[in-house]
């Protein structure tokens, strides 16, 4: 049974956010301010956090910039009531995975939460598989640099799965938003040129002259295997 965290501090959002997802199986645990669900999510061990952008206290984006620095990967689905692209983008940036705008179907955020959470299902099986410097298992989302295991966010496992599976073809940045992201009101080509800089740091011997995940200029990015 997934666990999942729901971090909202309104209280009738909340508790039909709970009641919908337990009536489809799921473990629920909640938490009505930003530092409350900060204190549960860096303590507990979820499979997925729903988190509302403005909490008192502690800010949902704050939360999910300070949870990845220390390199809790659990997925994170960000609920917001702004309409601005900065918004979303700063978001994602910060290393959320997905986000729904209020007012939302429960269904949209069903549909997005089983998405999510098929993706991180976590298996002892799969091909090791050699990128760069690292050594990746897709199937359990584990990297490796050597012996010492390299923290990798839910979402660049999947922008590198994504290049790896079209390795020596051109991806445009376009294609990484609709099959990555897959928004209909997509984020900016910039979040992707970000996960790039991120992904390259951990790939390439030399980050500043890529010979892994090259750009093309004007087109979008190579994976050369």
């Amino acid at each position: 049974m997934s666990s999942i965290l729901i971090i909202e501090d309104e209280p009738d959002m909340r508790l039909g956010l709970k009641d919908n997802l337990e009536f489809e199986g799921y473990q629920v645990d909640m938490a009505k301010d930003g530092q409350e669900g900060y204190d549960k999510l860096t303590s507990g061990v979820y499979d997925l956090v729903i988190l509302d952008i403005m909490l008192p206290k502690i800010s949902g984006l704050d939360i999910c910039k300070s949870v990845r620095k220390q390199n809790i990967t659990t997925p994170i689905i960000l609920l917001t009531a702004k309409g601005e692209e900065i918004d979303k983008v700063l978001g994602l940036e910060l290393g959320a995975d997905d986000y729904v705008t209020k007012p939302f179907s429960v269904r949209e955020l069903l549909a997005r939460v089983k998405a999510i959470l098929r993706r991180n299902v976590s298996t002892q099986t799969g091909q090791n598989i050699f990128i760069g410097k690292l050594k990746v298992n897709f199937e359990n989302y584990q990297a490796f640099d050597g012996d010492e295991e390299v923290k990798i966010s839910h979402k660049e496992f999947e922008v590198l799965h994504y290049l790896y599976s079209h390795r020596n073809q051109l991806v445009s940045r376009y294609e990484l938003l609709e099959n990555v992201w897959g928004y209909e009101e997509q984020p900016t080509t910039r979040t992707v040129d970000n996960f790039m800089v991120r992904i390259r740091q951990k790939v390439e011997d030399n980050p500043n002259n890529p010979r892994i995940v090259l750009t093309v200029h004007g087109s979008g990015y190579k994976m050369i295997l």
